[in-house]
């Protein structure tokens, strides 16, 4: 009888806990707290006082969110041996918003083969929208193709005797912004463009690189860079006294954390584009979304620089998961957390641009579609023009 009972008694131990688990929704996530991209940290932070505020009002359909994340100092081998150790270990529902083309490609195969959802992947390689071949991988920004094509269509409306030079990181990211903006030219492509260079993220500095596509006499540059190389690359054209009419850079280089030390005057005139409200611009002063976003940072972040956009990113999409688990209601299995996040039907979200709405389905992965071109002013991004798309 006693070794019945001491067995009945762990039984009962195993239901508990198995029920605690299943009144708790785990989430893991990678981003870079240390090394070269470390200022996307923020994001994180961000995202792990929102779930602390969510879990304060309640949780999520009664469900309380124990999220975890953990540094991979944006290198792949890092990225894998954290990944296996929140699937494995921490027994996460799902991988959300971790960063990188190189980071994530290296746990695709491996979160797919697990049926581990990896939503919302903030890198906007094409791959990432490719429910056919990797059905548990979602991206969560728009592809860099889709903005490379939006950049194509103002040079063609606006400047259509243009002399384009491209400045890009040899890398994934690099050339899916090449082959939108390429795409977009058309047969003018091979006219238009008259000087490429490219450059290695292990490289020192760009400056040869500049020079040489100065003296091609180009006068517009698209600088598909990231991180110091957008600081680089924008001190370095005006040291050269290189005034492009036109002057690219994508939305992952366009942070003020990233231009500040190349000199906001430096970065006058530079366009990007945006699907997100900029919190720091007097604008969206009254809006409702960008007032509650204040109103949490200053509850659970108050020590934080509210000019660094990284913040807002967070809030962002925080927001977008928070529609997606909403929605799972007391199913929260990976098979209905992955249905959800491909049945978004014109959500819109508190930080989203007004006119842009996040929609996906069974066959279309890509939530964000939709962009608006800016320009910086020296203290802001100013947006113009319509709202765009890479149809």
């Amino acid at each position: 009888m006693k070794p019945t009972a001491a067995l009945t008694g762990l039984s009962l131990l195993t239901l508990a806990a198995g029920s605690a688990g299943a009144n708790e929704i785990r989430i893991g996530q990678t981003l870079p707290y240390s090394g070269p991209a470390s200022g996307f940290g923020a994001i994180g932070r961000t995202q792990e006082a929102f779930f602390e505020k969510v879990n304060a009002e309640g949780g999520i359909n009664g469900r309380k969110v124990k999220f975890i994340t953990l540094d991979d100092a944006y290198s792949p081998p890092k990225t894998v041996e954290q990944t296996r150790k929140l699937v494995e270990q921490d027994e996460v529902l799902m991988m959300f918003g971790s960063l990188g083309t190189a980071t994530n490609s290296a746990v695709q195969r491996y979160l797919n083969a697990k049926k581990v959802p990896q939503l919302f992947v903030l890198s906007g390689a094409t791959k990432w929208a490719d429910p056919q071949k990797n059905p548990w991988t979602m991206p969560g920004m728009a592809a860099y193709e889709s903005e490379g094509v939006v950049y194509a269509k103002y040079i063609l409306q606006s400047k259509p005797d243009a002399k384009i030079a491209i400045l890009s990181q040899n890398d994934d990211f690099g050339r899916d912004y090449v082959a939108g903006f390429k795409r977009a030219l058309g047969p003018k492509a091979a006219s238009m463009i008259i000087a490429e260079a490219s450059y290695e993220t292990s490289a020192p500095t760009i400056s040869s690189q500049l020079s040489t596509l100065k003296a091609s006499g180009a006068n517009v540059l698209f600088g598909v860079v990231l991180g110091k190389f957008t600081s680089q690359m924008v001190k370095g054209v005006a040291e050269i006294g290189w005034k492009p009419e036109l002057f690219f850079v994508p939305t992952s280089a366009s942070s003020i954390s990233f231009l500040e030390p190349a000199g906001l005057d430096n970065a006058v005139g530079l366009i990007s584009s945006s699907n997100q409200k900029d919190t720091m611009d007097p604008q969206w002063a009254d809006d409702p979304g960008v007032k509650s976003y204040f109103a949490f940072m200053k509850q659970y972040m108050p020590t934080a620089d509210l000019s660094n956009s990284n913040y807002a990113a967070g809030y962002h999409y925080a927001t977008l998961l928070m529609t997606v688990l909403s929605a799972c209601k007391d199913d929260v299995s990976r098979d209905n957390i992955l249905k959800q996040a491909a049945s978004l039907k014109e959500v819109k979200l508190p930080l989203l641009l007004p006119g842009m709405s996040v929609s996906t389905g069974p066959d279309d992965y890509l939530p964000f579609q939709q962009l608006q071109l800016r320009r910086f002013n020296g203290k802001s991004w100013v947006p113009f023009g319509d709202i765009l798309d890479d149809r």
